[in-house]
């Protein structure tokens, strides 16, 4: 069974804040990968994929480690086949195969900005606004 742990988090402006989080969430027992997807100045959608359901304490405390807050929390059991259903159903109606979607507002979100707001020092890029890639915890 896989479990989707996803985390409204405030405060991200940066690939240096989605890096503190990732590997914070990395560290907590069970977890087997961690993506994000960055929304400057707003509310960060942080996904935890397990083998089984997380102490929510425990992923709650990782984040704050890093220095963000958690606002929200959503687990969904059995993530992959509730994924898979939708898709086949999607294709069935369709005869299409679904992709992935950028958020709405990537591209307006996708320009460079000066410096970081968060004070790590600056990246010369932050808000993003698109998913990062998936990073591999063992």
């Amino acid at each position: 069974m896989t479990t989707l742990t996803t985390l409204s988090v405030t405060g991200m402006t940066c690939e240096h804040c989605v890096s503190a989080v990732t590997r914070e969430l990395g560290a907590v027992e069970g977890v087997k990968r961690v993506t994000v997807a960055l929304r400057n100045g707003g509310t960060s959608s942080v996904s935890v994929h397990s083998a089984a359901p997380l102490a929510e304490a425990a992923l709650r405390e990782a984040v704050d480690e890093a220095g963000y807050d958690v606002t929200g929390v959503e687990v969904l059991e059995d993530a992959l086949t509730q994924q898979m259903n939708e898709r086949a159903d999607a294709y069935r109606a369709t005869g299409v195969r679904a992709e992935a979607e950028a958020p709405a507002d990537a591209d307006a979100a996708a320009e460079p900005h000066g410096g970081c707001a968060c004070g790590c020092g600056g990246h010369g890029r932050q808000g993003l606004g698109i998913g990062l890639p998936i990073v591999p915890l063992n």
